[in-house]
């Protein structure tokens, strides 16, 4: 597991989010509801972790997606916090929190990717030429 003073690049909130597992606020950041083509990042290692191609509006208030990038993107960890039994998702390579998934999402996978916004970084398609 990475190091917390690996992370100084963070804002405070985005430290409280991926290495203290917080959640930001439902409705509260600008990519739940960015709808331009790219890719989302870990905004702590710049790991690529899902492609917009794969988000949708969940209508939770969080960004949302079906599947990650690949299979290796994202880690599963049982969270019984909070009193509830839930799937917490965390960057593979450097094991900042993502969110969760449920199994209530679209087709074509079943599932559902609520991930804070603060953990991403969204860098947009390159326009081809």
């Amino acid at each position: 597991m990475a190091r917390d003073d690996d992370f100084s690049h963070l804002s405070e909130e985005q430290f409280r989010v991926t290495r203290r597992c917080g959640t930001e606020p439902a409705f509260s950041h600008p990519y739940y509801t960015l709808k331009d083509a790219g890719t989302y990042h870990c905004v702590a290692c710049g790991a690529p972790l899902f492609s917009s191609a794969a988000k949708y509006d969940s209508g939770t208030g969080w960004p949302s997606f079906f599947q990650p990038v690949s299979d290796q993107a994202l880690k599963a960890v049982r969270d019984t916090s909070h009193g509830m039994i839930r799937t917490e998702v965390r960057c593979a390579a450097c094991d900042s929190h993502l969110g969760h998934v449920f199994p209530d999402g679209p087709p074509p996978t079943g599932s559902r990717y609520c991930i804070n916004g603060l953990a991403l970084d969204f860098r947009p398609q390159e326009e081809k030429s």
